[in-house]
């Protein structure tokens, strides 16, 4: 699967991100460091949507993950070139398969794999990974490499169906979380019974757990409108699934 209207929408979020931007492995990252003592040895890889760093929302969650006693890491994904956070109707076209070529596996794993062989260098040893829409394929793909501990996927978009959930099942040793919702064209109900089908039901003994949110349509996650109650509560309780997730397992 691909691309939807959703992946490319949203609604800029309030707040100020208190981050950092640096690099690790020659790749520009924003890092939120907990104010508290946190353990070295891990981190909260977050693997963003197609607007990357450019989105302020994307900083703001990696901020609340270290609030809650998580190093996060948020790598540029795209080699500075991110798609504009421009919402809205007077927002310009996208050309989304265009977009896509540029950024696929070739251009887009290398950075993450950069910053992971640097964060190892730095005495991390055990890395959750968290992928909203784009970033999700690459949460999977580094769970089918064995290179991160957890996994959470929220509304994830390019994932084949039921080939990548079988060999998940198959090869992967990282507990897996998916926050779904019930309008999703890239990850459709279809897909989440088949994801439960597949994982579920003690199958897939790391372990499956799967949260689905309604009221809510792709990209609720991380660009959802706060000002609709339930797709607050959606964005709000995949957050609170995730770090529990994280909590639990990492």
């Amino acid at each position: 699967m691909s691309f939807c209207s959703n992946c490319f929408q949203g609604v800029t979020h309030d707040g100020t991100p208190e981050g950092k931007i640096d690099k690790l492995g020659g790749v520009e990252c924003y890092i939120a460091t907990p104010t508290v003592d946190y353990p070295k040895d891990k981190v909260v890889l977050f693997l963003t949507d197609v607007f990357g760093l450019a989105l302020k929302n994307n900083l703001l969650m990696a901020d609340d993950f270290a609030r809650n006693g998580f190093k996060t890491i948020v790598p540029d994904l795209f080699n500075g070139d991110p798609r504009a956070p421009l919402f809205g109707p007077d927002a310009p076209p996208v050309d989304r398969e265009k977009w896509r070529a540029a950024h696929g596996p070739a251009q887009t794993r290398p950075p993450i794999d950069s910053v992971i062989t640097a964060l190892n260098t730095e005495g991390v040893t055990s890395i959750a990974a968290t992928g909203y829409c784009f970033g999700a394929r690459y949460v999977v793909d580094l769970a089918f490499d064995g290179l991160i501990s957890v996994a959470a996927l929220s509304h994830p978009s390019m994932l084949v169906v039921p080939a990548d959930l079988e060999k998940y099942a198959a090869v992967s040793t990282a507990p897996l979380l998916l926050n779904t919702c019930p309008v999703d064209p890239v990850f459709p109900l279809e897909a989440q019974a088949q994801a439960d089908a597949i994982l579920g039901g003690g199958k897939f003994t790391p372990w499956y757990k799967r949260e689905h949110f309604e009221g809510c349509q792709h990209g609720f996650a991380v660009r959802g409108d706060m000002s609709d109650p339930m797709v607050k509560a959606g964005k709000e309780g995949a957050f609170k699934a995730s770090v529990e997730w994280f909590m639990k397992h990492l």
